[in-house]
């Protein structure tokens, strides 16, 4: 049989999936950037090819997450290339980049020309590129190393002023939420542009990735008009979540749904805040002496030598002088009073936010953003923020009205929402008190007069809360606090009944007072009436109860709503205290003198010594009322006789703690408290944390090691080894101490207080303040940023 003639049938190939036909491969980016290298000229059809080669990359680095290693050094020509679109591509290269592949991120970031390239582009005026750029600003700032290049090379500087430019106004603001609806995850819909709204949520991601000395590099012109635009913001936001009760609300129509949560919003006005440069200035001496002490060009020295943390102390509205300006004025105006509860109520309660507390260690603020920030900008919570409370005549014990939250077994908070609100109004009228914390960060007029008791006491820390109580009712049960307090009576009466303390022992703050008894029965007590502007002085550790009646006979509503001003004295500003700061700067002072013997067991025995003296010291204000007193040495904003005759005092006080310390530091009794301590798994240090904080940083780079183990350790080895050479030597730092230390010495140069005559507010800065985070503890209204806030934040 013939063979037939002809071509010879082949196999037709397969044509490619239409999957495979778009996933460049890995290799195609060595391919693009010859290509790209090759058509970077000014041929009229070199920006179409350019604009190929990037459309390509895009996709390979999308569907293949290839290596931008060839590509990245041809990034900074194409981000400054002066054709848009070229650099709107560019641009987005880095974007996808960032966002698919972290060791591409990386990449980036570690090239600083890229990164300055695409800060470049934020300069552009064409509204395309600038879109473009801030959107990949957004995706590049994804990783902290990448927000640390951006912020290295100004661009937060530039977004902040960019937006500030084409931002037009606010015209509408909703909330959203994609996750559970809670306040964490609520986010902020603006019906603005697109371009703004990309520049806003850039600006807040690089604000809060920002450490405090970085938020001190903003120009203080930007800082503050952005911080405008935020608290209007906010503003809008709090009204949304009060009236609509938050959830998963959202307005109908055209809006721009953004990335900034209502938390990312919180902290942002948080940080640049710290930075206000308009401060509420503290009022004048003679204004807070008048309106708590007396008209008297003494009253303040009289109360100090004969109320202060003694007894109980009235100040009538007769004894005032009537010329005197009104410390509670302004308040008053700004509560919008009307003649009704409710309206109080729902002036005061809508929109405020949560104040949450900050560790009493805790010396970094960025540090407790960090920690606290999914709850920030929330509204309002019970039992933190607010309490609606009463007590039954018969059974003398509290109750509370949202009663499921009075429970230690609750984990969720309740956030008072509008609906929670006018329940404050129905247990108002079924006779609960509604108790307000944190007024110093609410109100500007408080947060002032706050800052003028500090200055005054020399006492870091001072809180203000409400109490709104209807007729014929008792709020909060017979108790004492750990802090004094001013009652200061804002409208209405009420009557209050002090009784003697239990104890001569002055209670210190923080300390557990949930499980002391109270009876009243055996104690003294002294009766009190207060009317409208009357102030009561209650020490702390003074057992106290009040209530309101309506046949007061005087022509006053029945009801009553009081402000209390506490002053809490820190741990380091009590005598004794002051007592372990002294130690600590003279064993600095007097290392020296220790060295002389170069054995390293001497210099052993000597740090344990001092540890040692400090245990005494905490041994003997257990039982001596003089070391748990207030110190006020700290106190500046006086007149120079009152301050005289202050200090006078303050000496004297000081040396009393001196020869307790030197009669009654017994070696044996101290070794005794520890070895009990560490058999109750206690730390024998706790009292004197707050100096290992302090101390830490200078510490760290001595030849003493302050950690605690170590000490512990050491101790227990000399002990056993060296009990007699451990025992002389205590007496020896005992008695050097004792014979050496000066108030003089430790005022100049121990840094307990640093005293400048600038006539203003900032005269004072408390170098020991760092550490007294209570003053921290809530977190600050949207609409203002007290004085006192910011002076302790800048120390």
């Amino acid at each position: 049989m013939e063979k037939k003639k002809g071509r010879v049938k082949r196999k037709r190939k397969e044509k490619p999936s239409a999957r495979e036909n778009h996933r460049p491969r890995s290799s195609d980016a060595d391919a693009i950037f010859a290509l790209l290298l090759a058509s970077l000229s000014n041929s009229p059809n070199s920006v179409i090819f350019i604009n190929k080669c990037l459309f390509k990359l895009r996709r390979s680095l999308l569907f293949s997450q290839t290596s931008v290693t060839s590509i990245l050094a041809l990034l900074p020509t194409l981000l400054r290339s002066t054709r848009s679109e070229i650099a709107c591509r560019a641009a987005d290269i880095i974007g996808v980049a960032s966002l698919v592949s972290f060791d591409a991120n990386e990449q980036i970031a570690s090239d600083s020309e890229t990164v300055k390239g695409l800060i470049s582009l934020l300069h552009c005026r064409n509204r395309k590129v600038l879109l473009s750029a801030c959107n990949a600003v957004l995706d590049f700032s994804t990783t902290t190393f990448a927000q640390r290049q951006l912020l290295k090379f100004s661009a937060l500087n530039k977004l902040m002023f960019v937006f500030l430019q084409i931002f037009k106004g606010l015209e509408y603001v909703c909330l959203w939420s994609e996750g559970d609806g809670s306040f964490r995850s609520l986010k902020i819909g603006f019906k603005e542009d697109k371009l703004s709204l990309v520049f806003l949520t850039a600006t807040v991601v690089l604000i809060n990735a920002c450490e405090v000395e970085q938020l001190r590099s903003i120009p203080q012109s930007l800082s503050e008009a952005f911080l405008r635009i935020l608290k209007q913001i906010r503003v809008r936001v709090s009204d949304q979540e009060v009236i609509k009760s938050a959830g998963k609300w959202s307005e109908e129509g055209h809006f721009c749904k953004s990335s900034v949560a209502v938390r990312n919003l919180a902290e942002c006005i948080f940080r640049l805040s710290i930075n206000a440069s308009q401060l509420i200035g503290s009022l004048s001496f003679e204004v807070v002496q008048g309106g708590l002490f007396g008209a008297s060009d003494t009253s303040f020295k009289h109360f100090i030598s004969n109320y202060w943390e003694v007894s109980p102390f009235l100040l009538t509205k007769t004894m005032r002088d009537p010329d005197m300006h009104d410390m509670f004025g302004e308040f008053v105006q700004s509560l919008n009073w009307k003649g009704s509860v409710p309206a109080i109520l729902s002036s005061t309660l809508q929109g405020l936010v949560a104040c949450f507390p900050i560790a009493s260690d805790e010396h970094n603020i960025v540090h407790f953003l960090n920690e606290a920030k999914d709850e920030l900008g929330c509204p309002i919570i019970y039992q933190q923020d607010i309490r609606v409370v009463k007590t039954e005549s018969q059974s003398g014990k509290e109750m509370h009205y949202f009663r499921d939250f009075n429970s230690g077994y609750v984990k969720e908070p309740l956030y008072f929402t509008f609906h929670e609100i006018l329940k404050c109004e129905q247990a108002y009228n079924e006779g609960y008190t509604v108790a307000l914390r944190g007024l110093e960060f609410r109100f500007q007029s408080i947060a002032a007069i706050a800052d003028a008791l500090a200055l005054m006491f020399g006492q870091p820390s001072v809180g203000a809360n409400l109490y709104l109580t209807p007729p014929n009712s008792q709020g909060l049960a017979c108790h004492f606090d750990d802090h004094c307090v001013f009652v200061c009576q804002i409208f209405g009466s009420k009557h209050w009944t002090v009784y003697s303390p239990p104890s001569q022992l002055l209670p210190r703050l923080y300390d557990n007072l949930l499980g002391s008894d109270i009876d009243c029965k055996k104690a003294g007590k002294s009766e009190f009436s207060l009317m409208e502007g009357d102030v009561l002085y209650i020490p702390r550790g003074f057992p106290h109860e009040a209530y309101t009646k309506s046949d007061v006979g005087d022509g006053s509503p029945g009801f009553s709503l009081h402000l209390t001003i506490s002053i809490e004295v820190e741990p380091p500003f009590e005598w004794g205290g002051v007592a372990h700061f002294a130690l600590h700067r003279w064993s600095e002072n007097q290392k020296r003198l220790f060295r002389d013997d170069s054995n390293f067991l001497s210099q052993t025995l000597v740090l344990v010594s001092v540890n040692l003296l400090h245990v005494a010291i905490g041994l003997i204000s257990d039982f001596d009322p003089s070391f748990r007193k207030a110190c006020l040495t700290a106190a500046v904003s006086l007149p120079p006789d009152v301050y005289d005759s202050l200090f006078q005092g303050q000496r004297n006080t000081f040396l009393y703690l001196i020869d307790k310390i030197r009669t009654e530091s017994i070696f044996m009794e101290v070794m005794s408290s520890i070895e009990v301590a560490l058999q109750k798994n206690e730390d024998p240090f706790q009292r004197i944390q707050w100096l290992w904080v302090l101390c830490l940083e200078k510490e760290a780079s001595s030849e003493y090691n302050i950690d605690k183990s170590f000490m512990i350790e050491d101790l227990y080895s000399l002990y056993a080894q060296h009990k007699d050479k451990l025992q002389a030597t205590f007496l020896k730092v005992k008695s050097r101490f004792c014979s050496e230390v000066e108030l003089d010495e430790l005022l100049l140069h121990g840094n307990l207080y640093d005293r400048q005559d600038h006539g203003d507010r900032n005269c004072c800065r408390y170098n020991l303040v760092s550490w007294n985070l209570r003053l921290l503890g809530y977190f600050l209204l949207p609409y203002q940023l007290p004085a006192l806030y910011t002076a302790r934040c800048q120390e």
